[in-house]
């Protein structure tokens, strides 16, 4: 199973469909984003990808709270399964605690990934490139219990994505 995490998209429409088209491409079955989408466009591109998607509110989301009845946009810690990960998303990375079986946050902009006992903690970076000139998300592959990460991240100069895969 594979599961595309992306955070921080601000108001950057082209990247934040970049990179749902490029974790589409790598064939996630879920896609999970970790706050901050600004705008309901880029909710509707989470809506009207394949896979099913989850997503939550980030510090700069206040103008979304009327649409979370339409998206499936959720108020941070929120704490959900797929299959039998449980897995807890919140956009500020405070109180970290080794709760589930994965920790997806955001809000920093830089990409971070641990693990402690038996918790994955990942924060797949920006996809806005508001820090560093690069847009950046991340991808879990869950086989047999056991966690493969990878980092993708592309250059906006340059058109295509690099990968570095994360020993964990």
């Amino acid at each position: 199973m594979k599961l595309g995490v992306l955070s921080d998209s601000h108001a950057q429409t082209a990247l934040h469909q970049e990179a749902i088209e490029h974790l589409l491409s790598l064939g996630v079955d879920y896609l999970l984003h970790a706050g901050d989408i600004m705008i309901e466009e880029h909710l509707q591109m989470l809506e009207d990808a394949p896979v099913p998607y989850v997503c939550l509110f980030g510090n700069n989301d206040a103008n979304l709270i009327s649409l979370q009845q339409k998206y499936n946009i959720y108020q941070e810690p929120y704490y959900f399964k797929i299959k039998e990960h449980k897995i807890k998303m919140m956009h500020l990375p405070y109180y970290l605690s080794a709760d589930t079986d994965i920790v997806i946050s955001g809000h920093t902009h830089m990409f971070a990934c641990s693990k402690t006992g038996d918790t994955l903690y990942l924060n797949p970076g920006e996809v806005c490139a508001r820090e560093k000139p690069l847009t950046e998300c991340a991808v879990i592959e869950i086989v047999d219990d056991k966690y493969k990460v990878k980092h993708y991240f592309r250059e906006l100069s340059k058109e295509s994505w690099q990968e570095r895969e994360i020993d964990i």
